[in-house]
């Protein structure tokens, strides 16, 4: 029957927001994966990366500062096995971006998590989600890819870094920003192995106070 995995995909908005309404949407959701973007990259970022696990009942597997911000939490029921990071190669006056991975397994199944935050920049994206794509596409075995790509569906980048992805929220709404949605820049994406059993944008009564962003939220079968 495969083994169930709820992911939650989330850009934090730097914890500028309501913390404790963040805490609240993420321990609602009750994720054995949470892979979020604009986490702790910059002074004490190890110590805010461990309170904020803390804060939602999970544990820290890769990400941070050695990978821009992008940060991967998981629950007790997956174990990682190893993690790393890529940068993407910084164009002047921007921010430096990057992704985070993490090796991990759950029931016996081995699978890989991939978080990443791509430019605000037109001319500078395309060439990040070709990065982004091409490293995907050295792994072996299942992938889930929680990312914030700064661009919609149909547009280049979107379409590079799905390439050889299912896009599990097609059908789905928009998730930015979070007072007035009107853009899907969002995604939850995985391997065509794996299965979807469900997926939402969470609109929870918390979800203005806690981030400028909407969470996503699926649930695979591995």
């Amino acid at each position: 029957m495969g083994v169930g995995l709820r992911v939650v995909a989330y850009n934090i908005h730097s914890s500028r927001d309501d913390l404790g309404a963040l805490a609240a949407v993420v321990r609602g959701l009750e994720p054995d994966v949470l892979i979020m973007q604009e986490g702790p990259r910059r002074f004490r970022w190890r110590t805010k990366v461990a309170a904020l696990a803390s804060s939602f009942g999970l544990v820290v597997v890769g990400g941070g500062l050695p990978a821009l911000g992008n940060v991967i939490l998981t629950s007790l029921r997956v174990r990682r096995r190893d993690s790393w990071e890529v940068r993407f190669p910084l164009k002047p006056g921007r921010h430096m971006r990057g992704a985070a991975f993490a090796r991990c397994e759950a029931g016996g199944v081995s699978f890989t998590l991939v978080g990443s935050h791509l430019s605000t920049d037109d001319e500078e994206r395309p060439s990040q989600a070709a990065l982004l794509r091409d490293a995907i596409a050295g792994l072996a075995g299942p992938v889930i890819l929680g990312a914030d790509l700064n661009d919609v569906p149909g547009s280049v980048s979107w379409n590079l870094v799905h390439q050889d992805l299912v896009d599990v929220g097609i059908e789905g709404g928009c998730t930015f920003p979070c007072a007035a949605p009107n853009r899907r820049i969002d995604t939850i994406a995985v391997s065509p192995s794996v299965g979807v059993a469900a997926y939402r944008v969470e609109t929870g009564p918390l979800t203005a106070q806690a981030s400028d962003h909407l969470p996503l939220v699926a649930d695979l079968t591995l």
